[in-house]
């Protein structure tokens, strides 16, 4: 059965507040883009890895990835390193700098949505929480989601360190 358009269209209007609240929590940011940020947070939960493994939890070419990674060095917000034990591996990971930003784009989105929370009654929390939840279960995310959006990956995974 196809989805009502009302659902279809109420899941729009979400979307670009959503969107725009991540946008904003961005805007005062001047060091990164979205998908630069994107990068730091998938970083921030993997702990460390290779530039291809980047590359594909992001969804993008590999030298594309390079080349994000290049100028997140250059803001001192990434570091590259050896791998242990293979002289011919760079890892990537988190400088401290890249850490504080994401912490703080995410402590500022928390603050807006709990403003916009704030601004509904309790009933209609109730109601978007099992709407939301609900949500994001048929999107495929799963309850150990990080604080993110993006699962953990299994510590079986190359590069899986969890959050630090």
């Amino acid at each position: 059965m196809p989805p009502r358009d009302d659902a279809v269209d109420a899941l729009l209007s979400a979307s670009r507040a959503l969107v725009g609240l991540a946008a904003r929590s961005l805007a005062s940011v001047d060091e990164v883009t979205l998908p630069q940020f994107r990068a730091l947070v998938v970083l921030e939960v993997a702990g460390s890895l290779t530039v291809g493994e980047l590359a594909e939890r992001l969804a993008i070419h590999p030298s594309t990835a390079t080349r994000l990674c290049d100028r997140l060095v250059a803001k001192d917000l990434i570091r590259r390193f050896e791998r242990s034990g293979d002289r011919r591996g760079v890892d990537i990971a988190l400088a401290g700098p890249g850490r504080r930003l994401v912490e703080e784009v995410t402590e500022r989105r928390r603050r807006d949505l709990a403003a916009i929370a704030g601004r509904m009654s309790e009933s209609e929390l109730r109601q978007a929480i099992s709407a939301l939840t609900a949500f994001a279960q048929a999107a495929g995310e799963t309850p150990e989601a990080s604080h993110f959006g993006w699962p953990d990956p299994p510590p079986s995974e190359p590069g899986a360190g969890g959050r630090k």
